[in-house]
């Protein structure tokens, strides 16, 4: 029975979303705002009717018998609801739920048309959204024939706490970019295209921002720990479909920026906000739609994927064309020298773009190519390393530059100072580590300048959170760099007893021994690290065979500290007395989640400023 109150929910929603679009054409906020409520709380009366299936091991529901098993733990039975497509794509429109009733509720100083058109927009994209989740992925499908006594358990590299923070975080990042995609929408449908309309945008632009840059940080680290190699990006297709938004999305809060406080770029913010959504959307095509072959990449029906590619079709067309017929109308006047914050606010935005479109044309010609028959090509780390760093030098160079700058004109001797003293202390970390360190360096001078100058003052959340994500950047371009260019690794075979030097550290393999857990069993090993005849620490690396699915995963152990990281790896065994084992001396490598936490507290705080609310 709650299967079918599920779907029912599932229904009710999508009809009170079909109203809440009505309003694009008919003004009318009070049905617009009750639609949003009302559409939110059937999703998420659903949302828990799934939960309850995977809490009660439910397997008359197929979804629920293909990615759960009774002796599955229950924390993992609970995140396993969004494990695979159908759950995680309801999670999805759980999430898009939530933002939208937030606009309903935290908009209340915006004029009524514009609040009502842009209700209208979400409520159009969640009725899509409902009707591929009701039409072609419903999670409360009934297996009627025969109901298995057991599930097929979850997928072995989603049994780790990872689950319950990455997903959510990135798609509250993902779907949070439909607001600012629906007030620029609503703009163009309203006219309303100026300084106004770019304040009460940024905090939404802002809280989807730092959502996903923590929903990034996490998968990052994630990786890191699970997938037993010792790397924490791979630039995989469906890694670069988070990142695409990302850098669209940093682009336009720096043009939301200029567009409020100078009243200049609507043309180039309205065009970004359209991008950035799109590139969410892009993202949820390529992991749902079986043309990729990745570990994060939910293997499903290509016709899924199509009906994704046509909302995303529609999605771009429409804005555009929405776009095209009401440009005119927007008014963009601003006169500003070559040296101002503007115009580095303009370079950082082309640069951010341009490295957004190298990412997108590696991440898409591969599957161009493959489409249209011309053949297989692969795209891997060298072509992106090569094209992307040389432009995070040059973003970092505006970093570091443009909060030194005056809005409208500076002059060369307000810089002359600061700028020899950024230089100087860079160019020794050029020599001493690395120029993509000595940027970031050069970087943070500039903000360290900034608080300097204004160290008699409270700063406004506004400012300290700018201050902080740039920070946060800084930070995480030197683990990037100290960690790929310092880092020792070594893969050896290895029995108990044995001895092997990684850097400065000894690894001493002391004993293996049986385990077993829940759902797998296993070997753990027991390795002494030490360092000038010093103890520095045991770790307890484990390889799981998860019964149901047999499946081996390698389950790390690292001793962590804020200058380096300590990583064994142990695989299954070659023989009865040997191991394959991978060990890492990784330098620096928390700095660059450190750095990921600390552009999302900027983005939250900054977010938090009381003038947009």
């Amino acid at each position: 029975m709650l299967p079918e109150l599920g779907n029912f929910a599932l229904i009710l929603a999508l009809c009170f979303a079909i109203l809440q679009s009505a309003a694009l054409w008919k003004t009318n906020l009070w049905m617009a705002r009750r639609c949003a409520f009302g559409q939110w709380i059937f999703v998420l009366f659903a949302f828990l009717i799934l939960e309850t299936g995977f809490i009660t091991n439910d397997f008359s529901v197929k979804y629920v018998a293909e990615n759960s098993n009774t002796h599955l733990p229950l924390f993992y039975r609970i995140t396993a609801v969004w494990g695979a497509h159908e759950g995680s794509l309801l999670l999805w429109v759980v999430i898009l739920g939530l933002w939208t009733t937030a606009v309903a509720v935290f908009s209340q100083r915006l004029p009524v048309d514009f609040r009502t058109r842009v209700l209208g927009v979400m409520g159009l994209i969640s009725t899509v959204f409902l009707l591929f989740l009701i039409i072609t992925s419903n999670p409360f499908y009934r297996i009627l024939s025969y109901v298995p006594s057991d599930g097929n358990d979850l997928n072995a590299l989603l049994q780790d706490p990872g689950l319950a923070f990455h997903p959510p975080t990135l798609y509250m990042g993902y779907v949070g970019f439909s607001v600012p995609f629906a007030f620029a929408i609503a703009a163009l449908l309203t006219g309303r295209m100026e300084a106004a309309w770019a304040r009460w945008t940024r905090p939404w632009t802002l809280l989807a921002w730092c959502f996903l840059s923590l929903g990034i940080t996490a998968g990052s680290l994630w990786s890191y720990r699970e997938l037993g190699w010792g790397g924490w990006w791979f630039w995989d297709p469906v890694e670069n479909a988070s990142f695409m938004p990302w850098l669209a999305g940093t682009a336009l809060v720096h043009s939301l920026i200029v567009s409020e406080k100078r009243n200049a770029f609507h043309h180039w913010t309205i065009l970004l906000a359209i991008t950035t959504f799109s590139l969410s959307l892009l993202g949820a095509f390529l992991v749902r739609s079986g043309i990729l072959v990745s570990v994060h990449a939910f293997a499903v029906d290509p016709a899924r994927g199509m009906f994704l590619l046509e909302f995303l079709l529609f999605i771009i067309g429409g804005a555009l064309a929405v776009y095209a017929f009401r440009a005119k109308k927007i008014e963009s006047q601003l006169k500003f020298s070559f040296i101002s914050r503007e115009s580095f606010l303009l370079f950082n935005n082309v640069l951010l773009f341009v490295a957004m479109s190298t990412v997108l044309l590696g991440t898409l010609y591969p599957l161009i190519l493959d489409a249209l028959g011309l053949g297989k090509i692969s795209v891997g780390p060298p072509y992106f390393n090569t094209m992307f760093v040389p432009l995070t030098m040059l973003i970092l160079f505006c970093m570091g530059i443009g909060p030194l700058c005056h809005w409208g004109k500076t002059s060369w001797e307000t810089l002359r100072k600061p700028m020899i003293i950024s230089l100087t202390i860079s160019i020794i970390f050029a020599f001493l580590v690395s120029l993509p360190v000595a940027l970031a360096v050069f970087a943070m001078i500039a903000i360290g300048h900034r608080m300097w100058l204004t160290r008699k003052t409270m700063p406004s959340p506004n400012r300290l959170g700018m201050w902080l994500a740039h920070i946060g950047i800084g930070v995480c371009v030197i683990g990037v760099a100290i960690s790929a260019t310092h880092s020792v690794e070594r893969n050896v075979r290895m029995g108990v007893g044995d001895t092997v030097q990684v850097g400065p550290y000894i690894f001493k393999l002391q004993n293996i021994k049986d385990i077993r857990g829940p759902n797998y069993t296993g070997t753990q090993g027991k390795f002494l690290v030490s360092r000038d005849n010093e103890t520095i620490t045991n770790l307890y690396p484990e390889s799981r065979l998860y019964t149901v699915q047999q499946v081996m995963m390698a389950k790390t152990a690292i001793d962590k500290s804020l200058f380096r990281d300590i990583y064994v790896a142990m695989a299954e065994p070659l023989d009865g007395h040997t191991w394959a084992v991978r060990l890492y001396d990784k330098p620096f490598i928390r700095w660059i989640w450190a750095g990921g936490i600390l552009i999302f507290l900027g983005g939250l705080c900054s977010a938090s400023s009381r003038k947009f609310w």
